[in-house]
């Protein structure tokens, strides 16, 4: 089969690799049809690395997709030969401290597509998958959606773990994908204000077509400022997304004592700091986002409902042997970027 190969830094290609292969009867054989280029498969890209897990090239990422069932083991029951599905890109082993606690994101024994040291990813034409990372979709929403509900996911799960208050008012700290994944999601918990902030012009556009009570550029005014002249008490929720020490720094300020600081960008750097005293003094809550947990099925149920449609957040849109142009396009932001789509 044909797959996008990441052969070294900032190199794509595609190439013949070795057909997967059922291997336990409750595996099931997936034909990739859409893949979402995510900011961690661009971290790899760029540098061959996100903290210690360090890609051995060639190496296949992707973990974003939507599949259609080309062939199941004898043991699965759950799903069928020529359905569509969203593909949960977490396999836990559902035996360790954390899986037993109910943490599976957390799993001592995870394996995740895309990883070094844990699997080839799925910018191929098939995978392999156990049954329970197969969440059947036909007639429920679209293949490209099903693509967008990893992202989602994790965006349904933080917005779970911050435990909005009534009537909340949020801030959102960058506007790509996983951002305005979470304003939807928030939007649909109703929040009351949702304020958004991002460098390139054309996401901040983005995000006030998509919702956003106010979104603004930090390179062209102070966002702290414009958001606390709005709502002077600050914010109940903030969410980190852009993995930035500056944008980290601004969350602190945007918070209202008693207010929850939600990570969920992924800094490039090994280490970030706290101003102390500011934490303390408003006895800030910090909460680490570890991709999801057990929330595929409701961002797919969430968009089947018409309560969030994450459609907009596609601008672009390649074929599997454009895979270099798409990888050098989200990389660099280019030309409005969010979503890069690839399409097997």
């Amino acid at each position: 089969m044909k797959a996008a190969v990441l052969t070294g830094i900032r190199r794509m290609e595609v190439r013949e690799v070795p057909d997967p292969k059922i291997e336990k009867d409750t595996d099931v054989l997936l034909k990739i049809e859409k893949v979402g280029v995510c900011g961690s498969d661009v971290h790899y890209f760029e540098t061959g690395r996100i903290g210690s897990q360090v890609v051995r090239f060639p190496f296949i990422v992707g973990h974003e997709c939507a599949a259609t069932v080309a062939a199941v083991g004898r043991g699965v029951k759950r799903v069928k030969v020529g359905e569509h599905v969203v593909v949960e890109p977490a396999v836990s082993c559902h035996n360790c401290d954390q899986c037993n606690r109910g943490r599976e994101n957390t799993c001592f024994n995870l394996r995740f597509l895309g990883t070094p040291g844990q699997g080839n990813g799925c910018l191929s034409e098939f995978i392999a998958m156990p049954e329970e990372c197969c969440f059947p979709i036909d007639g429920r929403i679209t293949i490209e959606q099903g693509a967008l509900c990893e992202p989602l996911a994790i965006a349904v799960y933080s917005v779970k773990q911050s435990r909005l208050p009534k009537s909340a008012d949020v801030a959102i700290l960058g506007a790509g994908p996983i951002g305005l994944s979470c304003m939807i999601c928030a939007r649909a918990e109703g929040v009351r204000a949702c304020y958004m902030t991002e460098k390139i012009d054309e996401r901040v556009r983005i995000a006030k077509k998509g919702g956003a009570t106010w979104a603004g550029n930090p390179l062209k005014q102070d966002v702290v400022a414009a958001i606390l002249k709005q709502q002077p008490l600050g914010m109940d929720v903030v969410y980190e997304c852009a993995g930035q020490q500056e944008t980290i720094d601004q969350g602190v300020d945007l918070l209202r004592a008693g207010g929850k600081l939600m990570l969920i960008g992924i800094p490039r750097e090994d280490r970030i700091s706290f101003a102390i005293d500011k934490i303390r003094r408003k006895e800030v809550a910090i909460i680490n986002i570890r991709r999801q947990n057990g929330c595929t099925g409701a961002a797919i149920d969430l968009v089947a409902s018409g309560k969030v449609s994450p459609d907009f957040m596609v601008t672009h849109r390649f074929r599997l042997g454009q895979v270099q142009e798409a990888f050098e396009l989200v990389a660099a932001y280019k030309d409005g970027a969010v979503k890069a789509m690839i399409e097997m």
